[in-house]
Order: structure tokens, then C-alpha cells, then sequence
């Protein structure tokens, strides 16, 4: 009798964009692939930095996978630490133009969706995990307006009638050889955001009920 296949965890990360030669949300996501965590096996794909192409390679990776986790990481620039996303908008608002040299404004990402989807992660779990492994992190309270956003919201709404699949969306600073071409950038290391990744996903199958302690914003 062959032996029953381990369940999935999706975990994507983006090409580089703009005039970056890498980005740093690939580079830590696909040192996740093939391995396991908590009897499941990580499977990576890297999207495109474009509205629209982005959303359909992510949905044929859903439905190839099945994953009971799915989890989306984007590079947010000039953030200071690992940004646990806690939801996600249904507005494209494009500043610079995507990878096809798209530039959607005040678009809805789905026609006739909701507003917002929250994250299905344990968002404070994981934040109080990553912060007593030492990793600088923060609950955000935007993912933007960008194709980060986009695919968050869109990955929501592709699992909106799967309540047992757990998802959401993590943004990552430079990495300290692209924050050299952006200076006063701060940045982390590729290895220890990839670490980050792990945690935050080993939380997640390990965690059924949030942990509920403070972590908004006032601004």
C-alpha cells in the first residue's frame, strides 16, 4: 500500500519589479521548498510583479495544490521589521506602473467583492512567536494598494468558500544587498526572514484559537 501523500502549505514570494535585481520575498520563500512542517510539505511559487497575471497564477496554484495553508510574501520597502498583514482591500491604486506596465487606478481587484477579507492566520500568535524567537515584527494594518495587496485580497477571495484552509499575507524589508541601492533603507537578512516564514507557518498549524493581546495602530 503506498503511502498517503502529505498535505500541502503554499508559500509564494515575487519577482524582482522596478529597477531592483532581486526581491527579497522570493529569495527567502524558496529556500522553504520541500521541506515540512508539521507533516506537511512546503511547496513554493514565485508570481509576477502584474495585476491580473499575478491573481490567475495564483489560483491555478490553489487549485494544482489543494494546501490547508497558503500563504502570500510581498517586500514592502522601508519597513523596519517582518509585517504580519492583517487585511487586505478590494482597491487597485497603482503609484508606479506593475512589471507589464499596468497602472490600474481606483480599481476594484474582484468586480462586486466585499471591501476587505482579514487574514485567516493567527496574526498575535505569530507575532508573539516571532518576537520571542528575537525577529523584529509588527501587525500591519495595510498591505497597500499595490499588487502585494492585490494578491492578498485576491488569494482571500479564491478561498472564500474553503474555511479550513488558513491564509494570509506577511510583507518583508530589503535585504541588505538591495538596501544598499536604497540608502538609509533598513533591511534584514534573507536567512532570518526565511526563519521567520518557518515560525510563522509552524505557529499556525499549531495554533486553533488566537492569542488576543495588543498589537494596533494609532495612526
Amino acid at each position: 500500500m503506498s503511502k498517503r501523500a502529505a498535505p500541502h502549505i503554499l508559500v509564494t514570494g515575487f519577482a524582482p519589479f522596478a529597477s531592483d535585481p532581486s526581491n527579497p520575498s522570493w529569495e527567502a520563500v524558496k529556500a522553504l521548498e520541500g521541506r515540512r512542517v508539521g507533516g506537511h510539505r512546503i511547496v513554493t511559487r514565485c508570481l509576477p510583479v502584474e495585476f491580473g497575471r499575478s491573481l490567475r497564477e495564483l489560483r491555478r496554484a490553489i487549485r494544482e495544490l489543494q494546501p490547508t495553508v497558503a500563504l502570500c510574501v510581498g517586500l514592502a520597502g522601508g519597513r523596519t521589521e517582518v509585517s504580519i498583514e492583517r487585511i487586505a482591500i478590494n482597491v487597485d491604486d497603482a503609484r508606479i506602473p506593475d512589471n507589464a506596465g499596468a497602472s490600474p487606478v481606483d480599481m476594484p481587484v474582484v468586480e462586486d467583492g466585499p471591501a476587505a477579507y482579514f487574514s485567516t492566520l493567527p496574526i498575535k500568535s505569530i507575532l508573539l512567536a516571532l518576537r520571542s524567537a528575537g525577529i523584529p515584527a509588527a501587525v500591519s494594518q495595510t498591505a497597500g494598494t499595490y499588487v502585494c495587496n492585490h494578491v492578498f485580497y485576491g488569494l482571500m477571495h479564491a478561498l472564500r468558500r474553503k474555511p479550513r484552509v488558513r491564509a494570509g499575507f506577511i510583507h518583508v524589508p530589503f535585504a541588505p544587498s538591495d538596501a544598499a541601492a536604497h540608502p538609509g533603507a533598513p533591511s534584514l537578512p534573507v536567512e532570518l526572514v526565511t526563519d521567520a516564514l518557518r515560525i510563522a507557518l509552524r505557529t499556525t498549524l499549531a495554533t486553533r484559537v488566537d492569542r488576543r493581546l495588543a498589537a494596533g495602530a494609532e495612526h
